[in-house]
């Protein structure tokens, strides 16, 4: 089952102590946060609280863990991280440090994750949407953002972009999980598969039913526009050895849910992060820093 739990993070980044990778990301994020504790400023009307570090703020009624860091000017856009499922801002640390040195950037623990409350039932998108455009409201005011979302954080990103035009004016989708992954792993992993890629498919399905941290369940839908907005997919570059019948077959599916997400905007592109898995963020900085960094200039310049 653990190695199963490895695999089954490019799907939707479940947390545990068997993910491949998980522990090195949460070390390195933990190195690079230097700063938990919330310095507080002026609050800045219209534009959102303008603090630094982390503080809890209240949204729906629930306590909801939020990190700020960085300075910009007013026109340019807020940069908000989402870390995938299973995992807390803290997994964001290290790229919200590299960026806050040229923006303002925050990132937050959706419900179930991190430092913020426990939901009280099962969660959809629309659930979801709601809690993110409350911590919208409070951190970024009527300021743009550029949402940018690793795994599950990717695909709300995503579904929360179209609805809300007026607001987000760009995003990068770091390996988000795909528009149809359950109907995706059904086919990629047939019934009459056994062993550890059952076990793949059977606890992909219950997660995406709502058997995760969040209580969130992963829908399959199809991608709505989110207008002629900049978006950068980037996808990782080879995660799937622990299943090696199955390898080809979950890349190729995984290949096809990362093209679908271009439908999000005429002006989106796709890229591989060399040498990288699940984790494009950890192990290819560069690669997401320059993408959010050029992503957050293009919306810039047509603001």
């Amino acid at each position: 089952m653990l190695k199963t739990t490895a695999v089954a993070t490019t799907f939707c980044a479940v947390a545990g102590a068997g993910i491949v990778g998980y522990g090195e990301a949460t070390a390195q994020a933990a190195q690079a946060q230097g700063q938990t504790q919330w310095a507080a400023t002026t609050t800045a009307r219209g534009h959102g609280d303008s603090f630094s570090g982390t503080k809890r703020i209240r949204v729906g009624g629930y306590s909801v863990n939020v990190s700020c860091s960085g300075h910009s000017a007013a026109r340019k856009p807020v940069v908000v991280l989402m870390a995938g499922g299973g995992d807390g801002l803290d997994t964001m640390a290290g790229l919200q440090k590299s960026l806050s040195k040229k923006a303002r950037v925050c990132s937050y623990d959706r419900l179930g994750e991190g430092e913020s409350d426990r939901p009280n039932g099962i969660q959809t998108i629309n659930d979801s949407s709601k809690i993110l455009t409350g911590v919208l409201d409070r951190i970024t005011g009527d300021r743009p953002v550029v949402l940018a979302g690793h795994s599950l954080g990717g695909l709300i990103a995503a579904r929360y972009a179209p609805d809300h035009r007026d607001r987000v004016k760009g995003l990068v989708l770091m390996d988000a999980t795909i528009p149809a992954l359950t109907a995706g792993i059904s086919k990629a992993i047939p019934g009459s598969a056994t062993g550890m890629a059952a076990e793949l498919r059977d606890q992909t399905i219950a997660v995406n039913e709502g058997q995760n941290p969040e209580k969130f369940v992963i829908a399959d839908a199809k991608v709505r526009s989110a207008g002629n907005i900049p978006v950068q997919i980037i996808r990782h570059e080879s995660q799937y050895a622990e299943v090696p019948d199955y390898g080809p077959a979950l890349e190729q599916m995984w290949a096809e849910g990362q093209h679908q997400w271009r439908a999000l905007s005429g002006r989106s592109g796709i890229s591989v992060a060399a040498g990288s898995g699940h984790y494009v963020h950890v192990d290819r900085p560069d690669i997401a820093v320059k993408a959010i960094q050029r992503v957050t200039a293009q919306a810039t310049a047509h603001s």
